[in-house]
């Protein structure tokens, strides 16, 4: 998908989200994952993993769930740039998802070795975060929207049934979404 879809919706003269400025991966790095809680016209999940460059993107209106019986929508979007799993703070009225934004949760993921892949419709991998660990696969639905899969857990020692997105603090900063929303727009130094 590359970059020109995110650069396209922003005017990043009125937003403090980043632009596209270079920020390459460190190739021996592990790759990362970033979910972001997301109060823009509705409350949703933004579900971002590193890949090929970019993070790769989905709006899940649910969030995330540890109960492998629960399937939820994940909606693709438009590639955001790697140095986007720090933003956290408030996109301003106005402008393309105007609301709040948090780092609800982040850390590492890696494929599956039996995963048929992304561009197959069933990526497996392994998150290790500091709230989603575990086995998880996100799978393009048929006959539905062409951008449109599902966010699934595993059946594994990770998985629950208790609420996760009760779970309402920044991994990164410790806010909840209100000291967010009154408080000034911030890229988190993750480590």
């Amino acid at each position: 998908m590359g970059l020109s879809e995110y650069q396209r919706k922003r005017r990043f003269d009125s937003t403090p989200e980043p632009s596209n400025r270079p920020n390459a991966a460190d190739p021996g790095s592990p790759l990362r994952f970033v979910v972001q809680k997301h109060e823009a016209s509705r409350l949703h999940y933004d579900f971002r993993l590193e890949l090929d460059g970019v993070l790769k993107s989905w709006a899940v209106p649910k969030g995330p769930s540890l109960n492998p019986e629960d399937k939820r929508l994940a909606m693709m979007v438009e590639d955001h740039p790697l140095e986007y799993r720090d933003f956290e703070g408030n996109i301003p009225a106005g402008n393309y998802g105007a609301g709040t934004v948090m780092v609800w949760d982040e850390g590492t993921w890696k494929e599956e070795p039996e995963s048929p892949g992304l561009s197959k419709g069933e990526l497996k991998f392994i998150l290790d975060g500091g709230k989603l660990q575990g086995s998880w696969v996100l799978v393009k639905t048929h006959g539905h929207d062409e951008n449109s899969w599902l966010l699934i857990k595993h059946k594994d020692n990770h998985a629950s049934q208790a609420d996760v997105t009760h779970q309402d603090r920044s991994v990164l900063s410790g806010r909840t979404m209100g000291e967010i929303a009154d408080g000034p727009s911030r890229w988190v130094t993750s480590a």
